[in-house]
């Protein structure tokens, strides 16, 4: 049998059991100079970080001395500020004159539409009176059972009041009024209205010599009746017929009016050549027939 080899106590002997310490010398060595050369990198020099200091501050304040010394080299001419452009006043003396004849108009027209809503306030909030204001006319609109009985062009009694406030609103401005009636379409035969248009006339009528009482100048006035032909409602219902019956005051913009302006003033005012300035037509020429054909000459 083989015998196991014991180990001499000369090898045990050379083993030394204190080997690891010369490791731990090591990384504590390399630990160490880790140490110092951060120390190192963390100090800082004054002396030298001073002159640093002093170095750049002289050199950034010679580049700015030099930058404010040296001027830029202009090319081309110099550049000059932007002025606004002062467009010259396009319009002649009388064409601003007439801009402000229309300007007037519309606040005069703007003027009586207010003093119709101060006036009729009442009537109005009970749907009984409409104010239509445009750019030149204004129209109110009066329905017929504030001013007539049924199938009569007589004014009713409650009706004076209203026609006399009207009155005082556009007694003292020179535009023309027209009255202008409008029923349903139930048709009327009667002796003394035989159909809605001798009605609707009538009671047109019957408004401007109201208007002529209380001191509005016949001569502008006019009243026309349109009878069932221009409703503003549908005729089917009794809603729709009640707007219908009605009576409206147009004040006119004196541009507009028939009789409020000559030709030559309404042109002038809508910026139209006068009639006295256009162009007249020369008169025809008498033409001399031409001489007879041999066809038609009698042997």
């Amino acid at each position: 049998m083989a015998r196991r080899k014991r180990h001499s106590p000369a090898l045990q002997s050379a083993e030394n059991p204190d080997r690891w310490m010369v490791s731990y010398a090591d990384f504590i060595t390399l630990l160490f100079a880790f140490f110092v050369v951060m120390y190192g990198i963390s100090s800082v020099n004054k002396s030298k970080y001073e002159t640093f200091s002093e170095s750049l501050d002289e050199a950034l304040s010679h580049a700015e001395a030099s930058q404010q010394e040296v001027e830029p080299i202009h090319i081309g001419s110099p550049p000059t500020a932007v002025q606004p452009i002062e467009l010259p006043n396009l319009l002649t003396a009388e064409e601003r004159q007439l801009s402000e004849e229309i300007m007037q108009e519309k606040r005069r027209l703007d003027d009586v539409s207010q003093e119709f809503q101060r006036a009729l306030q009442p009537f109005i909030e009970n749907d009984l009176v409409g104010i239509k204001k445009h750019d030149f006319w204004v129209e109110l609109e009066m329905n017929s059972e504030l001013l007539f009985a049924s199938g009569k062009a007589e004014l009713s009694s409650k009706a004076i009041p209203v026609l006399q406030k009207v009155a005082e609103a556009v007694r003292d401005v020179p535009n023309v009024i027209n009255v202008e009636g409008y029923t349903d379409n139930v048709p009327i035969s009667t002796g003394i209205y035989p159909s809605n248009w001798d009605l609707s006339s009538a009671r047109a009528t019957s408004v401007v010599k109201e208007l002529v009482k209380n001191n509005i100048p016949p001569t502008r006035l006019s009243a026309v009746g349109y009878g069932e032909f221009h409703p503003m409602a549908d005729n089917k219902d009794e809603v729709g017929r009640f707007k219908n019956r009605r009576v409206v005051l147009v004040l006119m913009s004196q541009a507009f009016a028939r009789y409020g302006m000559s030709d030559d003033e309404r042109a002038k005012v809508l910026n139209f050549a006068p009639s006295s300035e256009k162009p007249k037509a020369e008169p025809a020429q008498p033409q001399t027939p031409p001489p007879p054909s041999e066809s038609q000459v009698q042997p």
